[in-house]
């Protein structure tokens, strides 16, 4: 009878010494894999290399300590994020360098996991789960979290994207990482040295290298094939997805106004904020003028943008005429962005008001979720003692409590203030409440001509596609523009100028399978990617076997 293979957890003393060049390939790798990250997301967006970067993140993980593991995930996540969010620069360098040093903390966490799942069978499912998991994290944690450059915001249009009208955003976020994961596992097979027995699929049999001749190992040509063809697969499959068909009949022509602003970052209104407010009114009368002329149609609705007016028009007679002129003008309601302080005068909204030309000042969306360090300070009595710049902000911004759905004209649109188009509860809300078109309303005016403005569109083509809703975003300097519900692009602005539209634009009622399902698909990959981490933990504490028949599988 033959012997029973003995498979210990430690490497021999030979492994030890072979793998110890394979140190400096990690950080390596998982800069290469962070920098194919920042590639793949506008404004260069190249989405066909997040898979790779992925994969490479995993590569330089896979078989570390988890200790090392963290130390090449906080890395690679530098790598991604110090180009990704350089568009924070405007605020301050030390801002921008804060924010990534934070946000990379939850790359180490991952790394340090996928290092623990990849010892397990199955381990692309648990790694993607994973990706999943610090994204979630990322999304609520600290201030509310900064859920900015996930993997799903760098699918704007590609064949990942359909995934998001399944499971939203965080199952576009799970298939990119699983072809990456599924293309680090095919490496892993290939780099494998010719000794000991093949593993279970996703299993690493223990150290970190071990000692034999250099190239595949006996029989694993056809399973790394078959991993290839398995990372193929998942994009592949995204055309599968079943698209909601169109409604025939239902179209809002919806105008759109870019005034542009006088100044640069932080100082982007000037010395006289009044000139934002004009320019918005101005380019309003040109489009009424426009239209009486025959050469543009007449829009039902017209939108400006977040913060088109800085004076608050409940209390400024003079802002509140200007508006007035305007709606009166085009003839039809207006979204007017505007900041708005309250009664007290301690506080203030950032409000989306519904303007008719008749009544004037109507229904209002206040935005719900708060930019942090932009529309408040958090720990702001503590943190004005050291940095004066948190005076910048002014009065403190308060969050609304009402989905921003409301009523103009022929439809209800759903109001997505900014910030807001990056958070899944957010838009997922005001959809269900009865919103379509979704409205977003944005001032970039700090970031303009970075990376931010390309990044947020594209994560209104994901909201498009994941609720079946057209998108029109008006921005005070760009990028104005319309998604239709495929993720289309159907028109843009440029930065920095003045632009005006009329579009139309579909309206759709039905709801998407992830508009029904919200937050169970990311619940469900949260949990298993967490049973993973538990299970391999708990097999690394577990006591060793003495031997086990064909080899462990950890």
């Amino acid at each position: 009878m033959a012997q029973p293979t003995v498979q210990h957890d430690d490497p021999p003393a030979p492994a030890v010494a072979a793998a110890a060049p394979r140190h400096a390939h990690r950080p390596a790798a998982a800069v290469a894999g962070g920098l194919l990250l920042y590639l793949s997301f506008p404004p260069i967006d190249f989405w066909f290399l997040a898979p790779a970067g992925v994969a490479l993140l995993t590569f330089a993980a896979r078989g570390a300590t988890a200790r090392r593991a963290a130390w090449v995930g906080y890395l690679g996540g530098a790598a991604f994020l110090l180009p990704a969010l350089a568009w924070v620069r405007p605020i301050g360098y030390d801002a921008w360098l804060i924010l990534v040093a934070v946000e990379c903390l939850f790359f180490a966490a991952a790394s340090a996991g996928t290092a623990l799942v990849t010892r397990l069978r199955w381990s692309p499912l648990w790694v993607a789960a994973l990706w999943v998991a610090q994204e979630w994290a990322r999304g609520r944690f600290p201030v509310g979290g900064f859920p900015w450059v996930r993997l799903a915001f760098s699918q704007g249009e590609s064949p990942f994207t359909p995934y998001a009208a399944l499971g939203g955003a965080p199952l576009v976020t799970f298939a990119v990482a699983l072809c990456g994961a599924l293309l680090a596992l095919a490496a892993a097979r290939l780099a494998r040295p010719r000794t000991g027995a093949p593993d279970a699929l996703g299993a690493d049999p223990g150290s970190e290298a071990a000692p034999g001749r250099p190239g595949p190992a006996p029989g694993v040509l056809r399973p790394a094939a078959l991993l290839l063809a398995g990372a193929l697969a998942v994009p592949l499959l995204g055309f599968a997805v079943p698209r909601p068909g169109a409604e025939a009949g239902r179209v809002v022509r919806v105008g759109v106004v870019q005034g542009d602003v006088p100044g640069e970052g932080m100082g982007f209104l000037g010395d006289q904020p009044a000139v934002v407010l004009g320019n918005h009114a101005r380019v309003t009368h040109e489009m009424a003028q426009e239209v009486r002329a025959g050469r543009m149609p007449r829009p039902d609705i017209v939108v400006w943008p977040e913060n088109s007016t800085d004076i608050d028009p409940y209390r400024s007679a003079e802002a509140r005429q200007t508006i007035d002129a305007a709606v009166r003008d085009i003839g039809v309601p207006v979204l007017v962005g505007a900041v708005v302080v309250t009664p007290d005068g301690e506080h203030r909204h950032t409000r989306g008001i519904v303007w008719d030309p008749a009544t004037g000042p109507g229904a209002y969306y206040d935005k719900r979720k708060l930019v942090p360090f932009g529309e408040y300070v958090p720990f702001k009595e503590i943190l004005e003692k050291f940095i004066s710049r948190v005076q910048l902000v002014g009065l403190q911004s308060l969050a609304g409590d009402r989905v921003g759905a409301l009523p103009m004209g022929p439809v209800t649109v759903g109001a997505v203030e900014c910030y807001e188009v990056a958070f899944d509860d957010m838009v997922r809300s005001t959809v269900q409440a009865g919103g379509t078109p979704l409205v977003v309303q944005t001032n970039n005016a700090t970031y303009a001509l970075t990376g931010l403005p390309p990044q947020q569109l594209a994560m209104s083509q994901l909201r498009a596609v994941e609720h079946d809703r057209a998108v029109v975003t008006a921005a005070t300097t760009g990028i104005s523009a319309f998604v239709d519900p495929s993720g289309e692009i159907r028109w843009r602005s440029a930065e920095k100028v003045t632009a005006k539209a009329v579009l139309d634009v579909p309206v759709r009622t039905g709801e998407t399978l992830a508009t029904r399902l919200g937050p169970l698909p990311e619940w469900a990959l949260l949990l298993a990617g967490a049973a993973a981490v538990a299970v391999a933990l708990a097999r690394r504490r577990a006591p060793r076997p003495k031997d086990t028949i064909g080899g462990e599988d950890r």
